[in-house]
């Protein structure tokens, strides 16, 4: 801070004093130069016209602004050489020099400004009146449109020409450029590496500002391409070209189209001609941009340091700039510079005097005066002048590093097979150097790997630089994470968010969407007309679910599994079916237990009591069959309670039809009994002989097997099995006996419903017939509870689902079964345990008795 302070009170002086020192400086050739068997000549704009608040041109911000501003690059030339020509392994005998040039960058004027380098001042064709023939390789920079102009013209003498600027794709074409070698590495992948940075921190709303040149139209088709495929969105284009920038129109629109879309991220990619005009708009308000966090290229850094009165309109600073090695030697060489050590560097000299407003003597122009005592530019803040390598010093440091290279590789190819000690002095052009520049590949001593060989050119790797903005214009280059393209996807990018510092008063990450994220339980749903991040949340459908953000589609729940009350995860279904634990399936069971016991105690009660008359009278033997049957009608209930399985599904309803098939026929041919005893008995009659014979009693056999039959049709030709429903109930898979074949479970219901009609039917017809107990009613009654429980039955079972189904099976089972004994049975134990003086002959003889009598008065 206080560096910055003192640095800032300088400047103020130096406006007053500043005609008096540069006064010192008129009619020297502001250049430097170094002399060297080997020339390189850097082209580049030293001066740039700058125009303050009044619209008057000041020198002294022209000035100090363009020496700044390239004056690193500068030192990066005379470092390399330096550092190379120390070097005793590397072209012992041979010098590098250099010169720099000073071009002027309107179209108009840059051939002229190569022109007054190849051939002085007067700039004649083909007559040097400069120096003496030597090897020259140019340098240029640092736009492409720059290096594009001057091309053909080197090009004609054969010059190699290498470029320190960004990569610039018309450079790229040789058959155009045969003699162009850029240093900089292709942006190949720089647009992966911002779309992986957003994908990071969830930006999918982002502002797109791109130079109309053709890297930046490559650019912007290679950034649309990974946003598509990755789900981002642009919430707004603005493709421009430079000069189109500097009208205020264009400023106008590109600030209207910022502060209209709600993206709070910005991509700007240009080259440093774009960037500068961008920085430059009058209309930028820092009002507006508060808050935006900017995505640039690697040339925005240089930009923006130059101008840090506007930089302050950038807040959140992202840069992706290509990954060099550390050369720490650079920042001593730095450290030590001084006008004393270089007393023809004219820029060194200049620059000083401005930096630290020193004065000269007016008599001599060369006594210092007023320097402040062990001045260094590691005074400068860093927006000023890096004491650390930039870019474009890296691609010079390299570019000349690729010259000695080649002059080595070119040396050691002319003095192969001579005798040693005769070396002949070398004459060499700068067409040679060709072959050797375009397969040449090395590593510098900064570890950096250099390839102008465009096959084997390596991709390039991406320091991830976030610019933290201090007070009074101060600022801090920290390297936040790294994106490496080599590495597997997924592992390319690498960033510490803790280390990323956001504008001021923001303390987390800021957000960059066009509608909230979907969170868990919510599908997207696009909004007509609008881009694809565009959408609105809509709940997951039933049984449905999204347990993640911004998903498409919600994903439907398996078979056994059902969608949670807020869809965001799936449960799995619980097992239903009638338990023997549950309440019901265990009174169901109970139930069925008690109606077998009670149906066992009447067969004791029965067999105790055979010879009574009310046992014998009634058909002992299809007595004793049916209460055997009902008991089993009973039990045969528990197939249907528990889990199923195979062998209870292949038992259920197989089962229940031939018991209740035995049942009912028993019933059926004691009604007919009781027909032939009462309206076949007369003396005489042929029918008596069925009676006599016991013929009803052979139905039960033969409707028996034909039930039998009907089963085992049905089991041989498509079984019931255990099945699943996964639907009928929420949250439940009901474990269930499918019947297999409905045609032939209907058969076997519909022939026990057909004979139970019949049973009903005769037993209906005989109950006015005079009999002691009054067997036809009771066996009338007793089949239409039966029929009427079944008839009832069969809607009910359509309409159920799960374990009711179940449970209204087993009840009327149960209903069915207790109606059958009841209704039959209950009167006959009664008379036989509680009223036995009826259960007698005696007894029996006195019903008669009043029964003619009644007949015979009727």
């Amino acid at each position: 801070m206080f560096v910055h302070l003192v640095f800032c009170t300088w400047m103020e002086e130096l406006r007053s004093g500043e005609e008096q020192n540069l006064s010192c400086f008129a009619g020297k050739d502001k250049s430097a130069h170094v002399d060297g068997d080997v020339m390189i000549a850097m082209l580049l704009p030293l001066y740039h016209l700058q125009v303050d608040s009044s619209h008057e041109t000041s020198r002294s911000s022209e000035d100090f602004y363009s020496l700044y501003k390239n004056y690193q690059v500068i030192l990066a030339l005379a470092f390399a050489v330096e550092q190379i020509n120390k070097n005793p392994h590397l072209l012992s005998n041979v010098t590098l020099g250099f010169s720099v040039y000073s071009i002027d960058t309107r179209d108009q004027r840059i051939l002229s400004s190569a022109c007054a380098w190849l051939y002085g001042k007067l700039a004649t064709p083909n007559y040097n009146c400069v120096s003496e023939s030597k090897l020259e390789v140019a340098l240029t920079g640092d736009t492409g449109a720059t290096s594009a102009t001057v091309g053909p013209l080197l090009q004609l003498y054969g010059l190699p020409q290498l470029t320190f600027g960004s990569f610039d794709l018309i450079l790229s074409d040789h058959g155009r450029f045969p003699s162009v070698y850029q240093m900089a590495p292709k942006d190949t992948f720089l647009a992966l590496g911002m779309v992986s940075l957003m994908l990071h921190f969830r930006w999918t709303w982002v502002g797109l500002v791109i130079s109309a040149d053709e890297n930046g139209l490559w650019m912007l088709a290679a950034l649309r391409e990974e946003m598509d495929r990755n789900g981002i969105c642009s919430g707004f284009e603005m493709v421009l070209a430079v000069n189109s920038m500097r009208s205020m129109s264009k400023s106008l629109l590109l600030l209207y189209e910022i502060t209209k879309s709600s993206t709070n991220v910005i991509v700007v990619y240009g080259n440093s001609g774009f960037l500068e005009t961008v920085v430059n708009a009058e209309t930028l308000d820092n009002s507006f941009l508060a808050g935006k966090v900017w995505l640039m290229n690697s040339l925005s850094l240089a930009i923006l340091r130059g101008r840090y009165h506007m930089a302050a309109h950038f807040h959140s600073r992202l840069l992706f700039i290509h990954h060099y090695g550390d050369v720490p030697a650079f920042t001593t060489f730095i450290q030590t510079i001084y006008p004393s050590k270089y007393p023809e560097d004219y820029l060194l000299a200049r620059l000083w005097v401005m930096a630290f407003n020193c004065s000269l003597s007016k008599s001599d122009c060369v006594t210092w005066q007023n320097c402040p005592h062990n001045a260094s530019f590691e005074w400068l803040p860093a927006h000023f002048l890096d004491v650390t390598m930039s870019e474009k010093s890296h691609h010079v440091y390299n570019a000349v590093h690729a010259v000695a290279q080649a002059l080595q590789a070119l040396f050691l190819h002319h003095t192969e097979g001579q005798p040693k000690g005769r070396e002949e002095k070398l004459i060499i052009s700068p067409s040679q150097l060709h072959p050797f520049l375009k397969h040449l590949h090395f590593e510098t001593p900064s570890g950096d790997r250099v390839t102008l060989d465009e096959e084997r050119r390596l991709e390039a790797e991406y320091d991830i630089v976030n610019i933290q903005d201090f007070p009074s214009g101060l600022e801090n280059k920290v390297k936040v994470g790294t994106f490496a393209p080599s590495e597997p996807r997924g592992q390319q990018l690498s960033i510490a968010d803790a280390m990323v510092a956001w504008h001021t008063g923001l303390a987390e990450t800021p957000q960059s969407m066009c509608t909230e994220s979907c969170g868990p339980g919510f599908r997207k749903s696009p909004r007509e007309g609008k881009a694809s991040c565009c959408f609105d949340c809509a709940p997951c459908p039933e049984n449905e679910i999204s347990n993640g953000t911004d998903l498409a589609q919600c994903v439907r729940c398996a078979e056994h599994q059902y969608a949670s009350p807020d869809s965001i995860r799936c449960l799995l279904k619980a097992e239903s079916f009638l338990a023997y634990k549950e309440p019901l399936g265990a009174a169901l069971a109970c139930s069925a237990l008690c109606g077998s016991a009670l149906t066992a105690a009447v067969l004791g009660v029965f067999v105790k009591h055979q010879d009574t008359p009310i046992v014998r009278a009634n058909n002992r033997a299809l007595s004793y069959l049916l209460l055997v049957s009902l008991t089993c009608c009973f039990l045969c209930s528990l197939l249907f309670l528990g889990r199923p399985h195979t062998a209870s599904c292949l038992l259920q309803h197989s089962t229940f039809a031939v018991v209740f098939t035995v049942a009912v026929s028993t019933v059926l041919a004691k009604t007919l009994t009781v027909v032939l005893a009462f309206a076949l008995t007369a003396p005489g009659r042929s029918s008596r002989q069925w009676l006599v014979s016991r013929a009803p009693n052979l139905l039960i056999p033969i409707c028996t097997l034909v039930q039998v039959t009907l089963c085992g049709l049905w089991l041989g030709a498509s079984p019931p099995f255990v099945d699943t429903d996964a639907h009928s109930e929420h949250g439940h898979v009901i474990i269930l006996c499918n019947k297999g074949s409905l045609p032939a479970f209907y058969c076997v219901l519909g022939y026990l419903g057909g004979l139970a009609l019949a049973s009903f039917t005769v037993a209906f017809l005989a109950r006015n017939l005079p009999d002691t107990f009054n067997e036809a009613k009771f066996l009338s009654f007793s089949m239409l509870l039966f029929c009427s429980v079944w008839l009832s039955f069969l809607p009910v079972h359509h309409s159920a689902k799960g374990k009711a189904v179940v449970a209204l099976e087993v009840s009327s089972i149960l209903a069915s079964s207790a109606g059958l004994l009841g209704c039959i049975f209950a009167p006959k134990c009664y008379i036989i345990l509680l009223r036995p003086h009826r259960n007698s002959l005696q007894g029996l003889r006195d019903r008669s008795h009043s029964g003619r009598e009644k007949l015979s008065s009727g």
